[in-house]
């Protein structure tokens, strides 16, 4: 199969190459993302292979299929960019990689959570400036704390699993409960009001839909404890960053750890050093010394890439036998 990747970065390139040896696949990388202004580029090919933040609209996927190309095998989780309905309707299979490493997920959660906790950050900068006081400084023990997870899917328990061995209580809310993994994990299922209201630190790990869409806004802020930590390590839609601000300024949040943004497009995965930012949202967020921002690496790391590429090829595969993979994606 020809197939065409879309928004490659030199690390997609090395994990999708070494995982298509023996395969017999062609492979053509383009660093654009994959939208309405760049599908031209999808021509020739059999497959395209987009990731997070290419927007695939109704008005791209008829293209795709006037071009004969008819799946689009996602090297993600979430597909919030790729209209699902129209894809179903006009016969375009999607499919996405929905587990690859939930633990470079959750650990990238505890790798922010720590840092905020314990002003870890703001420690480095000072050491390497010969300043090794250690006034302004004073954490607090997640041992003891109560850790809410908003989404208890497979990185969400993984999450509570670190969390757990922190000595933390343990509570989630999920629309769909598996009493069996509670059970095993050792955390409680409670409504999203509980959560929000008794958590020391809230993580997200839900999925962007409708019904998610700034789970986090001025309402739920004001529910929360005061100085509650929130990592967010999913979606950025999940967060009402304008809310966040606010927050952040009465000191109702204590620590805000961000690996996704809502308005990320075109500026995380870039080298912006050299101008001027131009999202004077994110701009503010970054003037704040609790608040920590990542570009959504949170799946970066060597296991989670070859498995990140190893599925994405099954599913190629699959379809190319004529098969429906159980990693196709329907509407609804």
């Amino acid at each position: 199969m020809r197939i065409a990747v879309f928004d490659a970065h030199p690390y997609d390139v090395r994990a999708l190459r070494e995982a298509a040896e023996g395969r017999g696949h062609e492979l053509e990388f383009f660093e654009e993302r994959l939208h309405d202004k760049t599908v031209e580029l999808a021509r020739g090919f059999d497959v395209v292979c987009p990731f997070v933040n290419c927007r695939l609209t109704e008005y791209v996927l008829q293209h795709l299929l006037d071009m004969g190309i008819r799946l689009v095998a996602l090297r993600a989780a979430g597909f919030n960019g790729i209209d699902i309905a129209a894809a179903n309707r006009l016969g375009v299979t999607v499919s996405r990689v929905p587990a690859y490493s939930p633990e470079a997920v959750a650990e990238h959660t505890f790798a922010l959570i720590l840092t905020l906790v314990r002003k870890t950050h703001r420690a480095y900068n000072r050491v390497r400036e010969q300043n090794f006081s250690l006034d302004g400084l004073e954490g607090i023990n997640l041992h003891g704390r109560t850790y809410g997870a908003l989404g208890a899917g497979r990185i969400g328990q993984s999450a509570l699993r670190i969390a757990k061995g922190f000595g933390c209580k343990l509570l989630a809310y999920d629309p769909y409960e598996n009493p069996k993994i509670a059970a095993d994990i050792g955390f409680e299922y409670v409504p999203l009001e509980r959560v929000l209201s008794e958590s020391d630190v809230v993580s997200l790990h839900l999925p962007l839909t409708e019904q998610s869409h700034h789970i986090i806004s001025a309402a739920s802020l004001a529910t929360m404890k005061r100085g509650v930590v929130i990592a967010n390590t999913s979606r950025g839609g999940l967060i009402d960053t304008s809310a966040l601000i606010e927050a952040l300024k009465s000191r109702q949040v204590g620590g805000v750890g961000l690996d996704v943004y809502e308005q990320e497009e075109g500026v995380f995965f870039e080298d912006l050093s050299d101008r001027p930012l131009q999202d004077d949202v994110l701009a503010r967020l970054m003037t704040f010394p609790n608040v920590l921002i990542t570009s959504h690496q949170g799946f970066l790391t060597r296991e989670a890439l070859v498995a990140i590429a190893h599925t994405t090829f099954e599913n190629v595969e699959a379809f190319a036998r004529g098969e429906h993979s159980p990693n196709e994606v329907k509407a609804g």
